[in-house]
């Protein structure tokens, strides 16, 4: 019935998934959960491929409005300093008419007296969102995502930007890249402290998805979020990239369109590249694709030997086995940018805290409806409501395991998940 936009969806977890009780002291578990809260996929049968679903993205630009507030951080990592922000959904009628014609729409900065006034001991629960690739918090699929959230009053969210995005400015000669966790790990310790009662949850998109996955696997039990869902990750980025420029498609459009967007952004921090790096920003800003900007920018300027070298270190498949909270991961099996081959479906059957769903239609971040609407939208709202609302997060057990679930003790080998061929200290 996939001809009629009828997507099939399956379910990968472990077979002993993981335990869990509501409110009410009813045993459920995650895989119940989630298929429980992922309503069936029903796609416009118009859109009728991953191409299709994923092109539509650029012209269609409906969504619920959202406005927001940016507030700038800056960054307390001694080696990756500087500055990024973090745009705040508003939630106060009176203060949605503001706008910044700097920033992009309904956005506007903090005034000082709304910034030191910044700090609840209230219990509403708050979702910290990452966006895609150069993106930001205006995106029409981040907005189709978190704006019922936003608007059902029980719920307050942020987007935290990746450097350089969404009209922001560096002060630094770095932007980011797909393992660049420092920033979300500040915003969530942040907004721990500043909203101590405050259930904090995850949610990223694309890039962003990848970005948390790493997050989470480096955290483990010890992060501040209760639960999470990733959207269109690529988890493995060394095999999709490979598979873009294996196509035609792949090569000349979603390369160069992802390309076109990476040097578009960095041509609008030319001012600082040239002062704080090396980088000949005039061969940067000649690139056409996006594997070319990583080899002249992301290995320069984080040190990786080659692009490749660059996306085995930054994938965030392996970093699925160290997840020690609920995760709801959503994929389109016929993504061509974020390929099915790079699909965890091994990690995500060792792992009792994760459950991969994979729809098989339904492009990059597209998933579009009939008469417009945006389908993943559906389970992530209703995965974080029944999360925050019917769960007793108390019921968490963050060592479910109790035991080595990988190397070899008889041999004396070691697996990490979240080992690195390049060494961050993710602690200054």
């Amino acid at each position: 019935m996939e001809w009629l936009g009828r997507a099939k969806i399956d379910f990968t977890t472990s077979p002993k998934p993981l335990g869990l009780k509501d409110k009410d002291g009813n045993a459920t578990d995650l895989l119940q959960i989630c298929q429980s809260t992922v309503p069936p996929c029903q796609l416009n049968p118009l859109i009728f491929n991953g191409h299709a679903q994923t092109m539509w993205t650029a012209a269609s630009r409906g969504a619920p409005p959202l406005h927001y507030k940016r507030r700038i951080f800056e960054a307390d990592h001694a080696e990756f300093n500087g500055s990024f922000v973090v745009d705040f959904a508003v939630t106060d009628r009176s203060a949605k008419e503001e706008a910044d014609e700097t920033l992009p729409p309904r956005t506007a900065y903090f005034g000082e007296d709304e910034l030191a006034s910044m700090g609840s001991d209230d219990s509403r629960p708050m979702l910290v969102v990452l966006h895609g690739l150069s993106g930001g918090s205006h995106e029409v699929y981040l907005r189709h995502a978190i704006a019922p959230l936003v608007d059902s009053g029980k719920w307050e969210a942020c987007v935290v930007i990746s450097r350089g995005c969404a009209n922001s400015k560096i002060t630094t000669g770095l932007l980011y890249n797909a393992r660049a966790t420092w920033d979300v790990r500040q915003t969530i310790k942040w907004l721990k402290k500043t909203y101590p009662n405050r259930p904090l949850f995850g949610l990223g998109f694309s890039l962003g998805a990848c970005i948390l996955t790493n997050y989470l696997g480096e955290e483990g039990a010890a992060t501040p979020l209760k639960a999470a869902v990733v959207v269109a990750n690529p988890w493995a980025l060394h095999i999709s990239s490979k598979m873009l420029q294996s196509t035609f498609i792949g090569h000349h459009l979603y390369q160069r369109v992802l390309g076109d967007a990476m040097r578009a952004l960095s041509m609008r921090h030319k001012e600082e590249l040239d002062k704080y790096t090396n980088i000949d920003t005039a061969h940067l800003f000649s690139l056409k694709y996006l594997y070319e900007f990583d080899r002249a920018y992301q290995c320069p300027t984080w040190g990786y030997p080659t692009e490749e070298a660059y996306y085995r270190d930054a994938s965030s498949s392996d970093s699925l086995l160290g997840v020690r909270i609920p995760l709801l991961a959503i994929n389109a099996v016929d993504d061509p940018i974020a390929s099915s081959l790079a699909l965890p479906y091994a990690e995500a059957s060792t792992n009792p805290y994760t459950v991969l769903c994979t729809t098989s239609l339904g492009g990059h971040l597209g998933w579009f409806e009939i008469g417009g609407g945006r389908w993943h939208g559906k389970p992530v709202c209703n995965f974080l409501n029944h999360m925050a609302f019917e769960v007793d997060l108390n019921s968490i057990d963050y060592e479910v395991n109790k035991k080595r679930t990988s190397g070899n003790p008889t041999h004396g080998t070691e697996f990490d998940p979240i080992r690195r061929k390049m060494y961050v200290n993710l602690n200054q």
